[in-house]
């Protein structure tokens, strides 16, 4: 709580008038985004291990646990971060012939 400003006590309103300010937190933090990548019949399977150590720089193990992922499930989600980021990680895996989109994460549901 704050007194109002001193131009409004010349409206007839006392300097005593107290106002709440609220402060709407979402505005000030980015929510969290998922690019996620997307089984195409195109890529190998192979490749789309490689890209995913090459980019995101992931073990052997995880980029092949995720390209599995992809092969199974039809999607994987390879990256979070900022809107900007993941943007940016999409537009690297097109640059690399991958399916990718990203999208708002849903309080971990995608």
């Amino acid at each position: 709580m704050r007194s109002l400003p001193f131009w409004l006590d010349n409206w007839g309103m006392s300097s005593q008038t107290q106002v709440e300010e609220v402060l709407d937190l979402s505005k000030f933090f980015d929510h969290l985004w998922v690019t996620i990548v997307w089984d195409d019949p195109v890529n190998l399977m192979n490749y789309v291990t490689y890209v995913f150590i090459k980019l995101f720089g992931f073990s052997k193990e995880k980029a092949h646990e995720l390209m599995m992922q992809v092969h199974n499930e039809g999607k994987a989600v390879v990256a979070s971060g900022t809107r900007e980021e993941m943007e940016r990680a999409v537009q690297r895996l097109h640059e690399h012939g991958l399916w990718a989109t990203l999208q708002r994460e849903d309080h971990g549901r995608v």
